[in-house]
């Protein structure tokens, strides 16, 4: 044995495999076979439990419980009125399957009131036979509350957002589609949710002044609570 295969069998894993008396091959050829298969067995039944009640595997098991715990808590501190944007990169989608262009979501509201709202998914239907329309049709509404741009942000990669935008006329309508993939943004306003197909970002929509929060809508107890009439009376 080498040197290093030593201090691995000399291991606390390795150590119940001690006790096991070592047969030479005289000794070997003597025993029966159902002998050595009970050797066997109990030989990895020992390893087995070595390594159930090794020092890495608690080690593994608590780091993962901590982290499950740290994702928890940054999940529930969802925005709130008075909060500052953060500076996260978006992506937005271009014409004739161009590449994406990043986009800066705290440099891009930076001096302006701005009106954002979120959809879990675009194309789906709540989304795009409610939610969307009630900012497209708002838009001149809006702009006399004095709301300078619209942004309307999702999961979905910027493609998917791009082709929503020009299809369902929003991006005609001067709104922004713009893409949380990687759901950075979602995750640091606390309103990510998991979904049996992909992450998802809660539906909500706010006002920001300067990139700070003045108005925030949730869809806890209606999803239309987000949408743009209800938006407006608050304004």
């Amino acid at each position: 044995l080498t040197k290093s295969n030593r201090r691995t069998l000399n291991s606390p894993l390795f150590l119940p495999l001690a006790i096991i008396p070592t047969l030479n091959c005289n000794q070997q050829a003597t025993k029966s076979k159902p002998m050595m298969i009970f050797r066997i067995l109990l030989l990895s039944t020992l390893a087995a439990v070595g390594l159930a009640f090794s020092p890495i595997t608690a080690s593994t098991a608590t780091q993962h419980s901590s982290s499950s715990s740290t994702a928890l808590k940054m999940a529930d501190e969802v925005v709130k009125v008075d909060d500052k944007i953060p500076s996260v990169v978006l992506k937005e989608g271009q014409a004739d399957y161009a590449s994406p262009v990043e986009v800066n979501l705290a440099e891009l509201i930076a001096g302006k009131k701005v009106a954002i709202f979120a959809v879990p998914g675009a194309f789906t239907p709540g989304c795009s036979k409610s939610h969307l329309p009630s900012f497209i049709t708002a838009q001149e509404d809006l702009k006399a509350k004095g709301v300078e741009l619209t942004i309307c942000i999702a999961t979905n990669d910027a493609y998917v957002m791009e082709a929503w935008g020009r299809t369902s006329g929003g991006a005609d309508a001067g709104i922004r589609f713009l893409s949380d993939a990687n759901a950075e943004l979602s995750k640091a306003l606390g309103l990510l949710i998991d979904s049996d197909v992909m992450v998802r970002t809660k539906r909500f929509s706010l006002i920001a002044d300067d990139g700070v929060v003045t108005h925030y809508f949730s869809a806890d107890k209606e999803s239309s609570d987000t949408w743009a009439p209800n938006v407006l009376a608050a304004l």
